[in-house]
């Protein structure tokens, strides 16, 4: 019989989390992965052309930016998912935690040569 999964205590992988807009994956499930990031600033446009992109806000505020529709500002606790196809940005005036759910190996700028690499923690 197979060992159970263990539980993720998200807040304490946040410690292990410390470059922004790199994020870093802690689980997986059904071919998707779930991702914590770090993010200050102003992250690149970018586009997932053929995947919705999850956003939960663990801690602080962001505001989605997409150039086809109205930017739509998240604080903690709160979720919001880029439909596929839709070019968006994240900008962050204070550091904020971010936790993203997309299928495994989705480059997070949406171009596999400018994606940073992606580690488990």
């Amino acid at each position: 019989m197979a060992e159970p999964p263990e539980a993720v205590n998200i807040g304490s992988k946040f410690d292990g989390v410390l470059e922004l807009w790199s994020p870093r994956t802690v689980a997986e499930f059904n071919g998707l992965h779930v991702k914590l990031a770090r993010g200050k600033g102003v992250f690149v446009w970018h586009t997932h052309e053929d995947t919705d992109e999850l956003f939960w806000i663990q801690t602080g505020s962001v505001e989605i930016q997409m150039r086809d529709r109205p930017a739509v500002r998240l604080a903690a606790g709160d979720l919001f998912v880029v439909p596929a196809g839709v070019e968006h940005r994240p900008v962050v005036d204070d550091e904020c935690e971010l936790l993203l759910i997309e299928p495994a190996n989705t480059p997070n700028t949406g171009d596999v040569a400018t994606a940073t690499e992606e580690e488990w923690i």
